[in-house]
């Protein structure tokens, strides 16, 4: 089984089976079963059975403004652009309006996706030739720059909500392209650590509200406990304690804190110790969430495991009266062994 970046292929298709559960459906089966030399051509697999159903049902459409010169008035006259079309003589009306048309951004990325995917290396020859057929289907949508489109701003509802993995699938494709200088073709570079990192969080959260929703899973904001009213014109500058994992059983909460680097450790004289940084963070959701000093909330950095010689995985500190541990989670494995893991946790905590 082919791997990337030490994870194997076929896991990155499982992680985001649970982050989108769409995956499961009948549509994809074929695809977990299917082995993969590079990540971009599992994406291509991907997006080449979802756009194909999403055809079949119909391209998402939605209201786009328009301006056009028009011999007859539609929707709002633009006075000035009128007076313009006057003064050149051109017996014409400048009418603006909406237009219920597939040309949106969210098939504007899956053109331009699929025309990448196309133009690289690393996608099977069956699967270019799949995508050559689908791009047909969006002739009337306009080819956009990648570099200009605001992801933050994608809006997800009942009538395009297919299109959410569809479009983060686009996201790593795209966010994942160099162009070259020489032919102008395009070249993959690896699935990058900030890809990793988002997928990994989103993947073990994911895997727990599934599993154990007895544990109620949930990602939520941990508030500064604080002992006096703060400054209301300081209190903007202390950072958001935004958890990735948080599991409960009565009155016991373990924080998990899902981390995907490239080296867990660091060496600090010639010792490979964990990095400060994350372990203070972890201590102090741990220390702000158990306000009452029960000693009942746990922390945990998980981290995904690397090639390292060394890493984390003994047992909890008892730091100031809380639990505090480090572990790994190894990913370059048959994903019932990673299921193992991850139940391993529950038992230990919680059992």
């Amino acid at each position: 089984m082919t791997s990337d970046k030490g994870i194997f292929i076929q896991n990155i298709y499982y992680m985001l089976s649970y982050a989108f559960q769409i995956l499961k459906q009948e549509d994809y089966k074929h695809v977990a079963g299917e082995k993969f030399d590079k990540i971009h051509d599992l994406f291509a697999a991907i997006l080449e059975k979802g756009v194909a159903r999403q055809v079949k049902q119909g391209l998402y459409r939605e209201y786009v403004p328009m301006q056009e010169d028009l011999s007859v008035m539609r929707g709002k006259l633009s006075i000035n652009e009128t007076l313009r079309l006057q003064v050149q003589r051109e017996q014409k009306l400048s009418c603006e309006f909406d237009e219920f048309s597939e040309d949106n951004i969210y098939n504007q990325i899956l053109k331009v996706t699929i025309y990448r995917l196309i133009s690289v290396d690393g996608v099977a020859t069956e699967r270019r030739q799949a995508l050559k057929k689908l791009i047909v289907f969006f002739s009337n949508v306009k080819l956009i720059h990648s570099d200009h489109i605001a992801w933050n701003r994608l809006i997800y509802q009942r009538n395009n909500r297919n299109y959410e993995l569809l479009l983060n699938i686009c996201y790593l494709v795209l966010n994942g392209l160099l162009q070259t200088t020489e032919d102008g073709n395009y070249k993959l570079i690896s699935f990058s650590d900030e890809h990793m990192e988002r997928l990994y969080e989103k993947f073990i959260l994911e895997y727990y509200k599934q599993h154990h929703p007895e544990l109620s899973p949930e990602a939520p904001v941990i508030d500064w406990n604080h002992t006096e009213a703060p400054d209301p014109n300081m209190i903007q500058f202390l950072p958001r304690m935004k958890t990735d994992i948080v599991l409960q059983k009565g009155d016991s909460k373990l924080i998990i804190d899902a981390k995907y680097y490239g080296q867990a450790m660091v060496k600090n004289y010639n010792k490979e110790t964990l990095r400060s940084s994350h372990l203070y963070q972890i201590f102090a959701y741990v220390k702000n969430m158990d306000t009452k000093n029960t000693g009942k909330v746990s922390g945990l950095l998980l981290y995904a495991k690397t090639e390292d010689e060394v890493f984390p995985d003994g047992k909890p500190f008892i730091i100031d009266g809380n639990s505090i541990g480090a572990k790994t989670l190894d990913l370059n494995q048959e994903f019932k062994n990673i299921s193992k893991q991850l139940d391993d946790i529950v038992v230990f905590y919680f059992q």
